[in-house]
This record gives structure tokens, C-alpha cells and sequence, in this order.
């Protein structure tokens, strides 16, 4: 039949109606599924700019993805780079996560406005408050404790007792640390500015200097070989580090942690320092939902665990098991101070190492 042209676009326009209209309900059904489901394939990414470099992180959030099926995207970089990124970014951020080391790195990001507060039951349960911002912005990851490493050959324990012990003439010629570039040092300094005053700081940190077995050298798994080859006895260094060397696939490494003991100070007054690693909320998250997720399984007992058994950190979560070296070294008092003032007392600290001449 030949129709004149007129009629056949109305009665293609008329099936197209029919043809759209009988497929209603099966869109319908297909939102409803998406809804339903935590998290719809166009939001199956969560973004992250991360200051920890570390095999072990990686290594867990391809565990989250095995097990949510949300990728994680992640950007590394120095910590006050991606702070002055994702200030620079604003609301055009991907950034979901912001995770660093250092109490004072997670203050500095909470006082830039770059974080919000989180709200989750399973991340409060997970980790104590005292290892979470006041707020929220940021939660505790895994704790480090700076501790005295010491040759197993040429020093006995009752030998040791605090930081403040390190600053007499026994330990002349005999001590090693790393350099006051180091944000470790930084922190352990505005710690102890926060507890004994800047006087009393600036005291101890004339007396380490003074008793320098070398001038700051290195890392700090430089500071426990240097102690391995007799350049000093002590070593004020990280524990986690101790663990590193000790499961080294370099027999060398392994000798000098074999070498070297660990030595919790001030047990008997404000006890020993520890820093933190934390994650925070951007404050601009495309993806919030996924975020909390992915902070939910790092700070899980499982999550804790095996990062604890991989980096030979300090899980933040209670109930995780810590591994067979870690609990070797036994429990310890921790210094207990508000994270935020290592961030407001670090200026002061770097003038203070200025002005006593640890560079």
C-alpha cells in the first residue's frame, strides 16, 4: 500500500509512542534495582590521595575492591603537596580520601578545610576515640611508636629510662638520629614542647646534639645500621622499622636487626611517643558513600591485622591481633596528648632545632 508520506511519519510516531510506552515498566524496574543496590556502576570508584607509600596499602584496597567491587583510584605525592592540591582544587576535586602520616600532617589538613566530619558506628567501634580527630575529620590508620634501639652487644636495658636520659654524658659520642628535617623528629619535639615547655625542649634538644655519635645521617634504618657497625650505641628511630629490617629479604638487614633491641622510655612518667597515620574524608568526596566504605575495611580487625603484619605498625583497632616481633617487644605506656598540637607546635620545634644546631 502506498501510503502518502504525511501519514507514514505519523504512524511511525504513533509505534515509537506504543514502542517507549511498553517499555515503562521495565525502565522502572531497572532504576528501582540500581537504587537498591549500595553503590550503582557509575559510582563503583572511590578516589584517593594518599602521603603513605607503602606495598601493604595497595595491597588492601585491591582487597576492597576484590571484595565490594569498588575501584580504588589512588594518587600519591608529598603530604603538604596534596594539601595545597586539594586546596587548589576546591569543589573540582576527585579527591575522596586524603590519608598521610603524622598527627600534625592530619591537623594542618583539618585546619586547611580540605576534610569533613565522618559519620560511621563501624569506624567509631573500630577505633578508640583518643586515635580519632575530635571531630571526626580524620581517623587513625596505624601508630608508630619513636623508640630508643639500642646494641644488644653493647648496652644493657636497665642502661636506659626516658629521652630526657639520652641528653647525659653517658651517652656522649654514642647516640644517632636522623636529621631535623624529619618530620618524626618535628613531632617528637612538639610533644615535647606541649608536655615540658619550650625551656625544657630546647634543653634536650641542645643535650642530643651535643652527645651526636655523627652528624644526621640518613633514615632511620640508617640510624639502627650505624648501631650495627659501631658508629653509636643508641638510636632514637621508629619501630616499625626495626620490623622491616628484621623481615628483610637482605640477610644483611636481618643481621642488623638481629643486632639491635627496642626500648620503650618513659614508662614511669609520659610514657613513650607514638604517631599516627590517618585517613580523612575530603571535604569536597564525589564518591562519600564509597569513602566510608573504605575506611570502614581499613580500620576492620582484618584489615588491621594484616597491615600490622605486613608494615609492622601498630593496629588502631583493639580487637586485631599484632604480630609474634611486635608482641615480642611487649606492652608499653603511650604519651597521651591531642594530636592537634604536634601540628601547633612544630614551627617552634624546627626554630628550636635551628637554634640548638641539629640540622
Amino acid at each position: 500500500m502506498n501510503l502518502p508520506k504525511v501519514f507514514k511519519s505519523l504512524l511511525a510516531g504513533t509505534l515509537l509512542t506504543i514502542g517507549l510506552a511498553g517499555c515503562g515498566p521495565t525502565s522502572s524496574n531497572t532504576e528501582d534495582k540500581a537504587a537498591s543496590t549500595p553503590t550503582t556502576a557509575k559510582n563503583q570508584e572511590v578516589n584517593v590521595y594518599t602521603a603513605r607509600h607503602y606495598e601493604v596499602d595497595q595491597e588492601l584496597f585491591n582487597k576492597f575492591t576484590e571484595a565490594t567491587g569498588i575501584k580504588v583510584n589512588v594518587v600519591k605525592g608529598e603530604a603538604e603537596e596534596l594539601i595545597e592540591r586539594l586546596k587548589r582544587e576546591g569543589e573540582s576535586t576527585q579527591a575522596d580520601l586524603f590519608v598521610t602520616v603524622d598527627g600534625g600532617v592530619l591537623a594542618n589538613a583539618k585546619q586547611n578545610d580540605i576534610l569533613q566530619p565522618v559519620t560511621s558506628e563501624t569506624i567509631d567501634k573500630n577505633v578508640p576515640k583518643n586515635l580519632r580527630d575530635a571531630d571526626n575529620n580524620w581517623i587513625g590508620l596505624a601508630t608508630r611508636a619513636r623508640i630508643i634501639a639500642y646494641s644488644k652487644d653493647r648496652v644493657s636495658p636497665d642502661q636506659l629510662s626516658t629521652y630526657e636520659d639520652l641528653t647525659s654524658d653517658k651517652w656522649k659520642g654514642k647516640l644517632l638520629v636522623r636529621s631535623s628535617t624529619s618530620l618524626y623528629n618535628q613531632s617528637l619535639l612538639a610533644s615535647f614542647i606541649e608536655l615540658n615547655g619550650e625551656e625544657k625542649a630546647e634543653q634536650w634538644a641542645k643535650g642530643i646534639v651535643n652527645n651526636f655519635a655523627r652528624q644526621p645521617d640518613g633514615g632511620d634504618r640508617d640510624q639502627a645500621k650505624a648501631i650495627a657497625a659501631g658508629t653509636g650505641d643508641v638510636a632514637i628511630m621508629n619501630t616499625y622499622y626495626v620490623g622491616l629490617l628484621a623481615n628483610s629479604k637482605d640477610p644483611e638487614e636481618v643481621k642488623v636487626a638481629n643486632n639491635i633491641g627496642v626500648f620503650f622510655p618513659n614508662q614511669e612518667t609520659n610514657g613513650t611517643h607514638v604517631n599516627i597515620s590517618g585517613m580523612g574524608l575530603t571535604k569536597h568526596s564525589k564518591n562519600k558513600e564509597n569513602a566510608i566504605k573504605l575506611i570502614e575495611y581499613m580500620t576492620s580487625v582484618e584489615a588491621q591485622e594484616f597491615l600490622s603484619a605486613h608494615n609492622y605498625e601498630f593496629p588502631v583497632n583493639a580487637n586485631a591481633k599484632k604480630p609474634e616481633l611486635l608482641n615480642s617487644w611487649g606492652d608499653f605506656k603511650m604519651q597521651e596528648l591531642n594530636f592537634d598540637t604536634l601540628g601547633e607546635h612544630n614551627k617552634k620545634a624546627i626554630e628550636i632545632f635551628n637554634k640548638t644546631g641539629w640540622k
